[in-house]
């Protein structure tokens, strides 16, 4: 509820300002369109919202889901593989070095104007913060655990599972928060790039025919979108580590 009325007074804040801007700068309403004629444009166009909106949602969510399952599983493979470590890193972090934005045109030549090039586009936006928070957490336990798991007689799974995973969580946390804010612009720049659905899509649709207050609009759903989904994300992970004395800090 505290998160609720936070949001609402936010929200307003953006409001007033985004109305004093327009106010005082005088700017005409094809460049910067008010608060009041974007809500009229949403409740207008409703439905063409709602048909696209669902479309960039399913996107975001499985590429989320898939993403976050190959970023745990690389996390796994490269802290129990030293092989691993020295032939995934370098290309994880190269990956990082190609504009996401030079990835979408070849992905949609690939994979065609479906969903799928607007889901591996989530998926590669969120694999990093993933799979490096959750390595970093898997690295970092504290010496005196290891040498009593290991004096316990503990097999390297049952170390793996019971003790570096749940240890790993709090920094796994920050990784999926992260991903939880970059997940919409992944399925969105793969819906500017080719696609004929989605928010995206009618971004550029409103854009082309100067209807800037539907722009806006487009843009607003997927804000709400990206605040949901983090979170929700944020909820499950703070459930996650409650154990973790940091994890009461707000």
């Amino acid at each position: 509820m505290k998160k609720i009325f936070k949001f609402i007074i936010y929200s307003s804040v953006l409001v007033v300002i985004w109305w004093a801007i327009k106010l005082f700068s005088g700017t005409p309403d094809f460049i910067l369109p008010s608060p009041d004629i974007v809500i009229k444009s949403m409740i207008d166009n409703y439905y063409l919202l709602f048909s696209n909106a669902l479309i960039t949602l399913y996107e975001i969510i499985v590429g989320f889901i898939l993403g976050t399952l190959l970023g745990l599983i690389t996390g796994i493979q490269l802290i129990i593989s030293k092989n691993s470590r020295k032939l995934l890193l370098p290309f994880i972090l190269l990956s990082q070095a190609i504009p996401i934005f030079a990835l979408a045109p070849i992905l949609t030549l690939w994979l065609g104007y479906g969903i799928w090039s607007k889901v591996i586009m989530t998926m590669i936006i969120i694999y990093f913060p993933i799979t490096i928070s959750f390595y970093e957490g898997l690295k970092r336990i504290d010496p005196m655990v290891v040498n009593l798991i290991s004096i316990m007689g503990a097999g390297k799974l049952s170390f793996l599972f019971k003790v570096r995973i749940p240890f790993a969580l709090p920094q796994l946390s920050s990784g999926l928060k992260l991903a939880a804010a970059f997940a919409p612009i992944g399925a969105v720049i793969g819906e500017w790039v080719g696609s004929s659905k989605g928010l995206g899509y009618l971004m550029l649709y409103a854009s082309g025919r100067v209807q800037i207050d539907l722009m806006f609009a487009s843009i607003i759903v997927l804000a709400i979108f990206t605040v949901i989904l983090y979170n929700i994300v944020s909820f499950i992970t703070n459930q996650l580590t409650k154990w973790d004395p940091k994890s009461y800090i707000n």
